[in-house]
């Protein structure tokens, strides 16, 4: 029986799977934060008892992307205390709130994120600041990154957009040559966000994940692997199959 409609597949005592039909190609399968659901979206065409095989035989990978999420919890709230641990670009600081009544900013010095603060301002008016600030952070370094990666790939994207992502470190349409990267890369190492980058600015070139991709990014980016590593361990990313 082909899939026709949003349905939930059992595959063991524990897990269950929302199956999705898309108009795709490919199988997306998802582990979602914070609660280890399984959301795996399927073209329209595929029966269901392949969609079941197909998940059977990801039980382990699925597993796996549960413990993360129960072995690194989803940041807790911001306080905005002092003494707060904040990361920029993989170094952690420790916050000084400062109250002015001037224009707000940030300043790092030494080991601390010192936080010039309107006196008057909300939790969320500080947060938004923040999150701002990290979306300013990354886009002072695409300035200096992006000419030197569109050169050497030989593609060059219309437009970035920094936001933030709860799954994704960045995308990709490749019809618009649009890149949206994920703001929380701004907390990790600099070489963190230029491996993000140019594996967005690959797709241009080859758009899935398959053997050329792999070569390409071999080819461009030799520790690519390992940068993949740091950030799959602090963010369930989605996982990308070809059926």
């Amino acid at each position: 029986m082909r899939l026709s409609a949003t349905t939930l597949i059992k595959i063991n005592d524990n897990i269950l799977v929302e199956v999705i039909p898309k108009k795709i190609k490919n199988i997306h399968l998802r582990v979602h934060q914070p609660e280890g659901r399984v959301t795996l979206s399927a073209p329209t065409h595929m029966e269901i008892e392949s969609i079941r095989a197909f998940l059977i035989t990801k039980i382990n990978w699925i597993l796996k992307q549960q413990n993360k999420i129960k072995e690194h919890p989803k940041e807790s709230e911001r306080e905005f205390l002092n003494q707060e641990s904040h990361f920029v670009w993989g170094e952690c600081y420790l916050l000084n709130v400062v109250e002015v009544n001037k224009a707000p900013r940030f300043e790092l010095i030494g080991s601390q994120l010192i936080y010039y603060v309107k006196s008057d301002w909300s939790q969320a008016q500080k947060l938004r600041f923040l999150d701002r600030w990290y979306r300013e952070l990354i886009r002072d370094q695409l300035d200096k990154i992006v000419p030197k990666w569109e050169g050497l790939v030989g593609v060059k994207a219309n437009q970035f957009l920094i936001q933030k992502m709860k799954t994704l470190w960045g995308s990709c349409n490749t019809k618009t040559h649009t890149i949206r990267l994920n703001s929380e890369l701004a907390k990790k190492p600099k070489e963190c966000l230029e491996y993000v980058l140019v594996h967005e600015l690959m797709h241009l070139i080859e758009p899935s994940h398959n053997r050329r991709f792999v070569t390409l990014m071999d080819q461009h980016m030799p520790d690519w692997k390992a940068l993949k590593k740091i950030l799959n361990n602090s963010l369930i990313k989605n996982e990308d199959y070809s059926n």
